[in-house]
């Protein structure tokens, strides 16, 4: 079965059409303007359709893929006014990185109180503390974002199948951080689990960076998984934005040394990169090359004390979080990291 492209609208009851038309409002207040790709992924959600959402980064992917759910629990509002909304766990949001969470949890709850809606936001990973932990042990939030390790432990409660029972929507965030790896493998199994036990789950894709779309839609959507009246949309977003990819060659090509490759020959010219930029991040390959990196920027230049920081996933959750905000607020001049960002 292939997926469908076509642009044709769903067609929806009057309630999902009102609660469209709220989102429409909470943008319009924050003079936002809703990209038809955001609109279309919100409709095909309403009528039951499973996905992938293509678009480059900043545009929207995380509002085109949350407020389908949002939406549909404002309609079920409208025609139960005595709902509060905050049911049972409805949607599971998985990410590849921790990172990810913190940013994904404000950007989920921004919403949420300004269209009226009692919905719990939570996290799950490795990072969740032990209370949160004992509270999440008899009743999950109505809204789970997790990482694919946590979720399969989550799988293996006994009392699993009841927890999940009110599921509506699985949302897999980075698919492309996902897709063909044993991680991704992981997720896959756990949605087949959870198909299972909901066979009407809708399970929805983001990426920025795909190229083989309908292998990825077929893999976050298996045609043998649909009902009949569900297919997969593809719903491609905003154009990619331009991206200049520079390569730091070196003037003399060395052996690698035996001891292990650290690549410190090349710090004058990382330096000088990172000072005509407004904000870098700097990957390595393991723990300790950030360490010897973040040391050796700081003893070359010594006045960038504060203005750059490493990150990895040995460091303390509250250090991580440090490093994220400062990279948020615009802070950091540099962070040497490793796949943990």
């Amino acid at each position: 079965m292939s997926p469908d492209r076509s642009a044709e609208t769903p067609q929806l009851p009057s309630s999902a059409t009102a609660a469209l038309q709220s989102v429409c409002n909470w943008f319009k207040d924050r003079h936002w303007t809703v990209f038809p790709f955001q609109m279309q992924a919100w409709q095909h959600y309403l009528a039951g359709h499973s996905g992938l959402i293509h678009a480059t980064t900043g545009t929207g992917k995380t509002l085109a893929a949350w407020l389908g759910p949002v939406a549909e629990a404002l309609a079920e509002t409208e025609q139960r006014p005595t709902a509060t909304g905050n049911d049972a766990l409805r949607v599971l949001w998985i990410t590849p990185l921790r990172a990810l969470a913190v940013d994904t949890l404000h950007a989920l709850q921004e919403p949420l109180k300004a269209l009226s809606l009692s919905w719990s936001v939570e996290s799950r990973t490795g990072d969740t503390s032990a209370a949160t932990r004992r509270k999440q042990q008899n009743r999950l939030p109505t809204t789970l974002v997790t990482t694919p390790e946590s979720l399969s432990l989550l799988l293996t409660r006994s009392d699993a199948r009841e927890q999940f029972r009110n599921l509506r929507a699985v949302i897999c965030d980075e698919w492309h951080e996902l897709l063909a790896t044993k991680r991704g493998v992981q997720v896959e199994l756990a949605l087949a689990r959870l198909r299972r036990w909901r066979p009407a789950l809708r399970t929805w894709a983001l990426s920025a960076t795909l190229g083989n779309l309908p292998e990825a839609l077929a893999v976050i959507a298996p045609p043998q998984t649909r009902l009949p009246a569900a297919p997969a949309v593809m719903i491609q977003g905003a154009s990619r934005k331009q991206i200049v990819v520079d390569s730091l060659i070196p003037e003399r090509i060395e052996r690698f040394p035996w001891a292990g490759h650290m690549g410190l020959n090349q710090l004058p010219d990382v330096l000088a990169a990172v000072d005509q930029a407004a904000s870098t991040l700097i990957f390595t390959n393991t723990r300790s090359q950030t360490e010897a990196w973040y040391h050796a920027m700081l003893q070359a230049r010594p006045d960038w004390a504060g203005l750059i920081a490493l990150h990895h996933g040995s460091l303390d959750p509250a250090t991580r979080n440090w490093v994220e905000d400062g990279l948020r607020a615009g802070q950091l001049r540099a962070v040497v990291c490793t796949s943990s960002l």
